[in-house]
């Protein structure tokens, strides 16, 4: 599965890749048929799209590797930038993107279940 070569909207985004690039559906699937809200589907795509590249900038090039600290660093710094409630929607929006990657057996363990926000 490819995490976002392209976006919805035809901008380059992250290129953080899983182990499996069988489906490459599965992300797209992600923002279309899993958020309805046109809204809601592109504040999550932007919040995903920023956690992914932040994982590339720490060096994480695949999902596999992410791990709670990770997204609880991120988290915390997206705290010192952004309100209470963006920082809820992006930990919102990366715990949904991981629960998919688990129910699509991509990864076994969603590395965000455990963070909490504010």
């Amino acid at each position: 599965m490819r995490l976002w070569g392209r976006s919805l909207w035809g901008r380059p985004s992250g290129r953080v890749r899983s182990r499996s690039d069988l489906d490459t559906r599965r992300d797209l699937e992600f923002f279309t048929a899993n958020i309805r809200n046109e809204n809601t589907r592109r504040a999550y795509y932007r919040a995903s799209a920023g956690f992914l590249a932040w994982c590339q900038d720490q060096g994480i090039e695949r999902v596999e590797p992410v791990r709670p600290i990770h997204v609880a660093a991120y988290i915390e710094l997206q705290g010192k930038e952004k309100s209470a409630p963006t920082v809820k929607q992006h930990l919102a929006s990366i715990r949904m993107l991981f629960d998919w990657l688990v129910v699509g057996q991509v990864l076994l363990l969603n590395p965000a279940a455990s963070v909490h926000g504010n």
